[in-house]
């Protein structure tokens, strides 16, 4: 029988290949994070829609369809310079 001879790779060759193995799984453990801050922050930013809608519906409600709100000032003007009446 004829024994066959075990190849190894040099000392440096495997601390390379550990070390982009290490290099590797961290890079696929922060994307991992990443997607998972991702997923609540859209989750984050449909809530803030919902909360928006919400509350322009309440102050279209209050001044009107046409009413234009500086949202530096909280002024209400309207086209032409005419209100709205409201019920």
């Amino acid at each position: 029988m004829e024994s066959k001879k075990t190849n190894y790779v040099t000392a440096e060759e495997l601390n390379m290949l550990q070390e982009m193995g290490q290099e590797l799984n961290r890079m696929k453990m922060a994307l991992g994070e990443l997607e998972i801050q991702r997923h609540s922050l859209m989750g984050s930013l449909d809530a803030m829609k919902a909360r928006f809608s919400q509350n322009e519906d309440a102050l279209i409600k209050k001044y009107g369809e046409r009413s234009v709100i500086n949202i530096k000032t909280g002024e209400v003007t309207y086209p032409n310079g005419e209100m709205e009446v409201l019920n």
